[in-house]
Order: structure tokens, then C-alpha cells, then sequence
């Protein structure tokens, strides 16, 4: 039986260029996205369309870490990150704005978005159909899609009036061509402050290179202007189990074994949050 068009991704279909073509418009049709030409996109029944073609990604996270991330993300530690870049979103478009965000995950943040726009749409893409699954459902205004970052996107020209990027890769081209030109990217990323008592304990956690935020400056300066950024810095207690799914939410659960998560006296009950939140326009 095919599947229906979940309203979400009704919403968004404008927004949406096949893959194949680049340039024409998909359209619903028997629980698939078609364009004009015939290539054909299956709707998932769990509510995201399926646009990445050829070999897929595989660097999506896997079911046990879309698992840990809903837990960890579900008790709040995190809520001052989603509140930032749901006030620089605010600050920076209209209610009936269009908000995509790359690197979605479970569409946690997407979603933070959302609620404070009360008449915005979102997007969502990600590689990990996992996460993708959660990231369908996560709020009524949010579509999601299949995609990968690196890829150009399956979407028209200044579609959006927000690119949301939260821990997550980054592709300064696409994200310049898919903003309109008063929209806002909104990037944020982790200082070398963040989970440190978590690394300092645990050597074999993916470190946060120093020469991160060069990096970030040297590929996104010739595209973008930051216009604010705003640091995010606090302490938040941790349980076992909660500590446990912070490890195995990122991409160090794929580096810890299980000795190290269940080693007696090795997680912190304590860490730092640091983030940095950047709102750039388009030059």
C-alpha cells in the first residue's frame, strides 16, 4: 500500500529539486517523489523521502546513537544550545520564514526552531535514515529528507531564509546558494572547553582540533560575514547512564569501547557545556 504524503513534506515540495535533473520540481505521486523526467524517490514510511542516489553515505549515525541522543537530549542538558539558535533564527527572519537544516539528526534543534517561528516551515536532512526517522516526527512544520552535506543540495535557489548547522559538517557553497540574500546561516560548534572532563578521562573520545575555528573562518569568509556570535557556557550534572549516552550520541562511540563506558570511576558526574553560536549573513 503506498504510502501518504506526510503534511510536512506537502509543505516543503516547493522547496524540493530532483537530485537527478538539479533543476525540476518533484511532485507526489503513489507514495514516491517523481519529476517530470521519472526518476522516482520513495517515501519512507516513517515520513522522510529518500533523495540520495548513486553510493550512499555511511558516516550517519547508527541506531544505538540515535538511541543515546534521544535519551540524553530528552533531560534537558542541552536546552540552552537549542534556545540560542532558536533566538538567532528569530532575530533574523520573519514568522513565514523557511528554516533547512543540514546535519539535522534527530531534528531536536530543527525543531526548537520551529517553535519559536510560529509560522515557519522546516527541513531537514541528514544521512542517517535513523536519525531521519526521529527528525520526521520531531515537530508537525518539519520535513526531512535523506541527503548528504558534501552533495549539492536537492534544493532551489534561495529557498531558505535560515541554514541551521549545529554540530554537524558544513558545506559553504550549497549553504550560499539554497540562502536567500537578507537570510541568516547559523552555525554552531563545540570550543575546546566542551566535555573536556570527559576527554581528560577518556583519551580515546574524538578531540576538538584547535585549529577548528581557523578552519571554519578560512571556508566560510568568502561567502559569509559573521554578524553575532554568542558563546554558551555551563556546567551540568551527569549520571551514569546520562554520561553513558553523551559518550554514545557522538562520534566517539565509535572509538570507546565498551570497557571504557562501563569502567567503574572513569565517566565524570560533572562536565562543561561550550559552544559557540555564529548568525552569518551572505556576502
Amino acid at each position: 500500500m503506498p504510502v501518504s504524503l506526510p503534511p510536512a513534506l506537502a509543505l516543503s515540495l516547493d522547496l524540493l529539486r530532483c537530485p537527478a535533473c538539479r533543476t525540476r520540481r518533484l511532485h507526489p505521486d503513489h507514495g514516491a517523489l517523481r519529476c517530470p523526467v521519472g526518476h522516482t524517490f520513495d517515501i519512507a514510511r516513517h515520513g522522510y523521502a529518500g533523495l540520495l542516489t548513486g553510493t550512499r553515505a555511511i558516516s550517519g549515525d547508527d541506531a544505538g546513537m540515535v538511541q543515546a541522543r534521544d535519551r540524553f537530549l530528552s533531560t534537558g542538558a542541552y536546552a540552552p544550545i537549542r534556545e540560542v539558535g532558536a533566538r538567532l533564527a528569530a532575530d533574523a527572519v520573519s514568522e513565514q520564514g523557511t528554516v533547512v537544516d543540514v546535519g539535522c539528526g534527530t531534528g531536536y534543534y530543527l525543531a526548537g526552531v520551529l517553535d519559536e517561528l510560529p509560522s515557519a516551515r522546516g527541513l531537514g536532512m541528514d544521512t542517517s535514515v535513523r536519525a531521519l526517522r526521529s527528525a520526521a516526527r520531531a515537530h508537525d512544520r518539519a520535513a526531512a529528507v535523506a541527503w548528504d552535506v558534501f552533495r549539492p543540495f536537492p534544493l532551489a535557489d534561495g529557498a531558505a531564509e535560515v541554514v541551521l548547522n549545529v554540530f554537524a559538517p558544513r558545506n559553504a557553497t550549497e549553504f550560499h546558494r539554497v540562502l536567500r540574500p537578507t537570510g541568516r546561516l547559523i552555525v554552531i560548534r563545540p570550543t575546546g572547553r566542551h566535555l573536556a572532563e570527559m576527554r581528560g578521562q577518556m583519551p580515546a573520545m574524538v578531540t576538538i582540533d584547535p585549529a577548528k575555528e581557523q578552519r571554519l573562518h578560512r571556508a566560510l569568509n568568502p561567502l559569509f560575514e559573521a554578524v553575532v556570535t554568542e558563546q554558551v557556557q555551563y556546567s551540568v550534572p551527569l549520571t551514569k547512564p546520562d554520561a553513558l549516552d553523551l559518550v554514545g550520541m557522538t562520534p566517539s562511540a565509535r572509538h570507546v569501547s565498551p570497557a571504557d563506558l562501563i569502567g567503574g570511576g572513569v565517566l565524570p558526574d560533572r562536565v562543561i557545556i561550550s559552544v559557540l553560536a555564529t548568525a552569518y549573513r551572505p556576502r
